[in-house]
């Protein structure tokens, strides 16, 4: 990670002309960017690695219930496949700028993508939900380094003067993935079998790490010897292991009253102070937790964390809603949530161009009001939604991601000098990527919460005494019915109404925090005039 950096500032000022550039003493080689054939080749390659990478995360979303399914587990627990990748990926971002300069970033990035095939072709293996899920981990644990260098390097691969056009690129790849993704998924489902949304996975990612191969190895800085933060990297694993478990298991165990939960919580807490002490006092920590020192570092990252684990929590809880309680198939599902992707393709390189030139905080303020503005529209839904009603507000969803991530790393990395921008990296993406991971997990449970809620006030209201329900019954059992298939097609009804009411309560929920996080966004200073491509380059 830290050659990245080398890399980005060292192309500034110097013509394409020498291939590489005599390093000063103990520094990393400086690499002129690509030209011709081999940029394209190049920004092919790196490019569909990342797209695959992200294509994991939302293909799965609609397959949920089918995984589940077949599987014979609840939806709820359907929802660890997402959860787990997310936060193996989380813990291994941080180990991004060790792994880079122990092993050399193109090494490095070609490892983790042909090992990201293999975790993929045994996630398509796996015969149980517990098997799936390890390998799951497995996956994201690979893929952590994946994405950060994929940026690194297309940004090594262009002059300086077009680091905003390349990152611009590096976003529709980026937004295009949860378009396919839904759409992919879906159709995978239905028409073959949901293990061939890891399957597919096996060409792209062989053909996209050849070809990085084949482009970037003699642009390779190579291995060097760098010391590990074990304790700290020991500390983190538990935290975060034992917090998204207990987050996972709550509902089921119901929460505190679980010896099981209590003892996760406590180690959880336990060694999230360890973990605190430790890299505050370490000389070499895996996480740079004096990067919260910088005002801009520490509302940025705040803002667009929270911002993600909302975000994110919604992506889940939507296609779940529409399949298990609206009669959807993954596929129409799929169809349903996919176009979030097509304004923030179109509207994404306007803003990587002006991100520089607008203040970044005006730009994210326009991406929260505008999710806020879409939740709200989703929590006036009822079980008499059409699907042109659930399509405009994904439609309207993308204009808003295109002024999400792009000014709020402007904001995140705005100010840092370039020693600091790979710790910098690592931390802001662990913290996001755990955020969503939470996110899925406290959504999904406050889902099923507020529909046992409405389930009971509305069932309050079917009892003899009730002449509308003692008609509704009669005319049930006079259409042919028992009395207890009556009421069974009638608690169905009340099932479909209180899952509906409770998703349109975390829908309104979100709108609201979404909202008030544009507070949050101001408290940041003007990063106007900087590059928001440097930062989002780690």
């Amino acid at each position: 990670m830290s050659t990245s950096v080398a890399t980005l500032s060292g192309s500034a000022d110097r013509e394409p002309a020498p291939a590489v550039e005599p390093p000063a003493p103990h520094s990393p080689p400086v690499f002129a960017p690509l030209q011709g054939g081999q940029l394209v080749l190049g920004t092919i390659a790196l490019s569909l690695a990342t797209f695959m990478n992200v294509l994991d995360t939302s293909i799965a979303n609609v397959s949920i219930p089918a995984i589940a399914g077949d599987m014979g587990v609840s939806p709820t627990q359907g929802t660890w496949v997402i959860t787990s990748f997310a936060v193996a990926n989380a813990i291994s971002v941080p180990l991004t700028g060790w792994l880079t300069r122990r092993f050399g970033q193109v090494r490095l990035f070609t490892m983790s993508v042909l090992l990201f095939v293999l975790a993929s072709w045994l996630c398509g293996l796996a015969p149980n939900i517990g098997t799936l899920i390890a390998f799951r981990v497995l996956q994201g644990l690979v893929a952590g380094p994946m994405i950060p260098l994929s940026q690194t390097l297309l940004l090594a691969s262009y002059p300086r003067a077009k680091a905003g056009t390349a990152m611009a690129m590096w976003a529709m790849t980026v937004l295009v993935a949860p378009v396919a993704g839904p759409l992919l998924g879906g159709w995978i489902t239905d028409n073959i079998s949901w293990p061939w949304i890891f399957y597919i996975n096996i060409p792209v990612g062989l053909f996209a790490a050849a070809l990085t191969w084949s482009i970037y190895r003699s642009r390779d800085p190579g291995p060097r010897r760098v010391p590990l933060d074990v304790v700290g990297l020991f500390l983190l694993v538990i935290f975060v292991g034992a917090m998204q478990i207990m987050i996972d298991l709550g509902k089921e165990l119901d929460w505190f009253e679980s010896a099981e939960i209590i003892a996760l919580a406590v180690t959880a807490v336990v060694s999230f102070l360890f973990f605190l002490a430790w890299e505050l006092t370490d000389q070499h920590p895996i996480v740079d937790l004096r990067l919260f020192a910088s005002r801009n570092f520490l509302s940025g990252t705040l803002a667009l964390s929270i911002a993600y684990g909302l975000f994110f929590g919604n992506v889940v809880l939507l296609p779940l809603w529409l399949q298990q309680f609206m009669g959807y198939t993954a596929t129409w599902a799929g169809l349903a949530t996919a176009p979030v992707g097509l304004l923030a393709i179109v509207l994404s390189p306007w803003v990587g161009k002006n991100v520089s030139r607008i203040d970044p905080r005006m730009l994210a303020t326009v991406a929260f009001l505008g999710f806020g503005g879409v939740l709200w529209m989703r929590s006036h839904f009822s079980t008499q939604a059409d699907f042109e009603t659930i399509l405009i507000p994904t439609l309207i969803q993308g204009a808003a991601m295109a002024f999400f991530f792009i000014p709020l790393q402007a904001i995140v990395f705005s100010g840092l000098p370039p020693e600091r921008m790979p710790s910098a990296a690592g931390l802001s993406n662990f913290v996001r990527i755990t955020a969503g991971a939470v996110g899925t997990s406290l959504f999904t449970t406050l889902w099923a919460n507020r529909a046992a809620m409405h389930h009971a006030q509305l069932s309050e209201a079917i009892n003899d005494g009730s002449a509308t329900a003692v008609g509704t019954i009669g005319e049930m059992m006079a259409s042919g019915m028992t009395r207890e298939q009556a009421l069974a097609t009638i608690d169905r009804l009340v099932n479909q109404q209180a899952f509906t009411l409770a998703v349109t309560d975390v829908f309104y929920l979100s709108a609201v925090l979404f909202i008030a996080l544009v507070a949050l966004v101001w408290v940041a200073r003007p990063a106007l005039g900087e590059s928001a491509a440097g930062g989002g380059a780690h």
